[in-house]
């Protein structure tokens, strides 16, 4: 089941226009998802809540090796989207290759727009495609001290400890 959840733009716009059709809400938030923690299923439960039919759009690995360095993705792209889909807040899973996800929301026009709250309003990509179409754009309070970054620095640390 979680395999159904993980598809590409064309068939997402098919799928977004189904439920547009039966009334439902679309919402949409993006990001790498690199190793899932307590804020990422947080911002997922609270997305979920603003309205019925909750995408994902993942960054892919090439995207993020051009954002955040060759060391990462530490999953790839396959095993990330697996985990997306699992999880019980995401109904959709859609990986893209560049780097911002402009051209998905672009694509989708979701009626929510959702963001972590560290990320000013005026920086969150697509915010203005959104809002002229009638939409929201919502930041979500992170979870103090969860962050992958973060997790990542502490297994580096805990490695160099034991060495």
């Amino acid at each position: 089941m979680r395999d159904n959840k993980i598809t590409n733009l064309d068939t997402a716009i098919r799928i977004v226009a189904a439920n547009r059709i039966k009334g439902r809400t679309i919402v949409f938030t993006n990001g790498c998802f690199d190793i899932v923690h307590r804020g990422h299923i947080k911002l997922l439960e609270e997305a979920k809540a603003k309205g019925d039919f909750l995408i994902v759009g993942l960054n892919s690995d090439a995207s993020i090796r051009r954002i955040k360095g060759p060391d990462r993705p530490v999953q790839d792209e396959q095993t990330r989207a697996s985990v997306m889909a699992a999880l019980l807040p995401v109904d959709l899973v859609v990986l893209f290759e560049e780097d911002t996800p402009l051209k998905l929301i672009e694509s989708l026009t979701p009626d929510v727009l959702v963001k972590g709250g560290d990320w000013e309003e005026s920086r969150i990509v697509g915010a203005s495609h959104v809002r002229e179409h009638g939409g929201q754009v919502i930041t979500i309070a992170l979870e103090e001290g969860y962050s992958t970054t973060s997790a990542i620095e502490k297994i580096i640390a805990q490695c160099k400890s034991k060495h």
